[in-house]
């Protein structure tokens, strides 16, 4: 897999993605990577996301899988667009004491101006622990380009599930 290229970086003072945003420091931090296939993110929990003791926030899980989601729209449409529906499920608990979570997104579905995006929160073991499926109003590239956004590539590194892990800093 190979990391996206996140295209505001450095590219406006105004940036400050509470999902995507490395310099927010309330943030959540996520990068996102493509392996042909889908959009993968690993993540690790801040002990400020509780909602119960060690278990992770359902509001910070929706946060989490709605900017995968989003991310499939900016890198595999190449434009940008809102949230207009977004269906949860929630199947396990997710542990902050977790040294990672995978999230995984993928785009089922695209119909002229709307797009429909799958997502999931995996725990290390791979089972499945929470999924949603977002809708989108997608934004034509011109608009999009008006309102800010910029293509985004591929760096030019291949790297493992371990290797974006190690990036966690663990």
């Amino acid at each position: 897999m190979r990391a996206i290229i996140n295209p505001w970086v450095g590219k406006t003072e105004r940036y400050n993605c509470f999902g995507c945003c490395p310099g927010n420091p309330r943030g959540v931090h996520m990068r996102f990577y493509w392996d042909g296939e889908q959009v993968i993110s690993v993540w690790r929990a801040d002990p400020n996301f509780v909602s119960w003791i060690d278990t992770l926030h359902g509001g910070i899980q929706a946060t989490l899988l709605d900017e995968i989601c989003g991310w499939v729209v900016f890198y595999q449409l190449q434009t940008s667009g809102v949230t207009a529906k977004m269906e949860m499920r929630y199947r396990k608990p997710v542990s902050t004491l977790w040294p990672y979570v995978r999230l995984n997104a993928r785009l089922v579905e695209q119909r002229h101006s709307v797009a429909v995006v799958h997502g999931e929160i995996l725990n290390p073991d791979g089972e499945c622990c929470a999924e949603c499926t977002c809708t989108y109003f997608l934004i034509s590239g011109e608009k999009a380009r008006e309102m800010g956004y910029e293509f985004t590539g591929l760096e030019e590194a291949d790297l493992t599930l371990e290797e974006a892990i190690a990036l966690l800093g663990m």
